[in-house]
């Protein structure tokens, strides 16, 4: 059973992104080169299906806010674990398409529900 709980404001969510993304643009980070197929895939892949799973949840009024935190941190450490293993296994670039893969078949399907709540069938 699902709560269903009264909208609350998306204004500090909203206000910290914008504050993560000017500083992610003002300081510059890098990553070492060694991290690159785990950031590919728990920060494009993991990260972008769980915000997207959560717009979908928020605008079908069923966002649980430890739901979307299990599911963000779960998907990037499920995807980073599984790179790691391709990598161990000698099947790198198997695994991380795969990941890719699954993870971008749940992206379009978050993105295709939104699109309906947001605009109709």
């Amino acid at each position: 059973m699902i709560a269903r709980t009264a909208p609350r404001s998306m204004t500090p969510a909203l206000l910290a992104l914008l504050i993560g993304v000017a500083a992610g643009l003002l300081l510059g980070p890098t990553a070492p080169h060694w991290l690159a197929p785990y950031l590919a895939v728990a920060v494009v892949a993991a990260a972008v299906d769980a915000v997207l799973g959560g717009a979908r949840a928020f605008v079908e009024r069923t966002f649980d806010d430890r739901v979307f935190v299990v599911s963000f941190v779960g998907d990037v450490v499920v995807a980073v674990l599984l790179v790691l293993l391709g990598e161990l296994v000698g099947f790198a670039d198997a695994l991380s398409t795969a990941v890719i893969v699954v993870l971008g078949i749940r992206i379009f399907t978050s993105a295709t529900a939104l699109r309906r709540a947001l605009v109709g069938r």
